[in-house]
């Protein structure tokens, strides 16, 4: 549908049924100190034609290069399949599926696409997506304290090495509403949460443990250990994880003896591009016991009086649906775009192609980390298991160095110095399946050459 802006006589017409002369009126609670009348920093507006060229030519200033920096957004292949299906007119603009006979594509896609998530989990339940992971923490927290009917504590235990920016988000949600976080240290050597540093809790009320597997660092945490001490005080266990490293890492739910409660994370590496900061989509699954406290939406098959099968929203216990006050979420939503793309890509590689992607991320890492442990003024900090991020350290400040591999075409990694100054010229690099031998043995190359300068 093309845009069509209001005439003038349009808008006096409908300023008049309002009963307000100029849209300024609309406006007049704003104090007048705070109110801008014009925009000095904005170009007139241009042609189309105008607009073609200068879109044409900053393209030509792109240069494609090497990508290793990974921190939570990740380059993998997607099967050009994935998102030409996904721009069909019948994905790309339909919304929420209130009315069930008008939405059963899109009703049995979300399905498919939480069956395919609780059982990459291991969980009982998949919601049908949130905003982004970071948010998906914050809603896991928040569900936590509500279903945790064991303790009266809101305290939840955080490892600093957990993604900064999730840690930054819980820090803007759930402190306005008394949880208190409480940031647990990282084993200098190992790069991941060592039990010892749980003792100090040992005797006090908690209400959850966050477990971030791989951690921001790309180091395997000792989930078992972890999971098994937690629920041993009676606190539940939430899981945040890369969905593509469950392809080979042990599932959440199998974590320790009963395995953890509430599992989220972000999604974006299942069939998203990365695309200049977004869109993501978050996913969260969770036991079967506590699925009435999980914000958003579930998806159930049936069958109808003809005995044919069909798709309905069967849990909505968000506020558009119930009462606010009774919601569980006042944030949560459906990225069901992403999610399409992401049910699609799943569909197209099916459980070996997801394990021969991340077996070959793993590799890719494992060579690569060798590689550069070679070049003088490099150092594999941590001495753990990691699946397809590593952080090294470096003889020289960090920033200087990407900005010149930059230059050469290689974005190499991500400067941890701004969140981790304690790790010194550190870098956090990741490497998936898109990298072969020849790019890391450039990356190796490249690095030594700028280190020996």
């Amino acid at each position: 549908m093309p845009f069509i802006p209001h005439t003038d006589v349009e808008i006096q017409e409908m300023l008049a049924t309002l009963g307000v002369h100029t849209i300024g009126d609309l406006f007049d609670e704003i104090p007048a100190h705070l109110q801008t009348t014009e925009l000095n920093q904005v170009p007139a507006g241009l042609s189309e034609m105008e607009m073609t060229r200068i879109t044409e030519q900053r393209g030509q200033e792109n240069k494609p290069g090497l990508c290793f920096i990974g921190a939570g957004a990740y380059e993998h292949h997607i099967p050009a399949a994935v998102w030409d299906i996904t721009s069909r007119g019948e994905f790309m603009t339909a919304y929420t599926p209130y009315q069930a006979e008008a939405s059963q594509g899109t009703l049995q896609l979300i399905y498919e696409y939480q069956t395919m998530m609780a059982n990459l989990t291991g969980m009982d339940y998949s919601n049908a997506s949130l905003y982004d992971g970071a948010s998906a923490l914050a809603e896991a927290v928040l569900m936590s304290v509500r279903a945790n009917k064991k303790t009266q504590s809101a305290k939840i235990l955080i490892p600093r090495s957990l993604h900064p920016h999730y840690r930054q988000t819980l820090q803007a949600i759930v402190t306005q509403q008394a949880i208190e976080l409480i940031e647990l240290p990282y084993c200098t050597k190992e790069g991941k949460t060592l039990l010892s540093t749980l003792e100090a809790w040992e005797k006090q009320d908690v209400c959850a443990l966050v477990i971030s597997q791989p951690n921001f660092f790309g180091s395997l945490e000792e989930v078992d250990q972890l999971t098994e001490w937690a629920h041993a005080k009676q606190a539940f266990v939430i899981a945040v994880t890369n969905p593509m490293s469950l392809a080979l890492l042990k599932e959440p739910g199998s974590w320790g003896k009963l395995g953890a409660d509430i599992v989220c994370g972000e999604g974006q590496a299942l069939g998203v591009p990365l695309a200049g900061g977004g869109p993501y989509f978050g996913f969260m699954c969770c036991k079967k016991e506590w699925l009435r406290q999980m914000p958003g939406r579930i998806v159930g098959r049936t069958i109808d009086k003809n005995g044919k099968p069909g798709f309905t929203l069967t849990l909505q216990a968000r506020e558009q649906h119930i009462r606010r006050a009774k919601a569980t979420s006042n944030i949560c939503t459906n990225q069901g775009l992403l999610v399409t793309a992401a049910t699609i890509y799943m569909s197209l590689l099916g459980p070996m192609g997801l394990q021969k992607v991340a077996r070959a991320s793993h590799d890719h890492a494992q060579q690569l980390a060798h590689l550069l442990t070679q070049v003088p003024g490099v150092e594999l900090i941590f001495n753990t298991a990691f699946f397809h991020e590593f952080v090294i350290r470096l003889s020289q400040p960090v920033p200087g160095l990407l900005r010149d591999l930059a230059k050469l075409g290689i974005q190499g990694g991500y400067d941890l110095s701004t969140f981790y100054p304690e790790l010194g010229h550190a870098l956090l690099i990741c490497v998936t399946e898109t990298k072969n031998q020849d790019d890391l043995n450039r990356y190796q190359q490249e690095l030594s050459k700028l280190l020996t300068v």
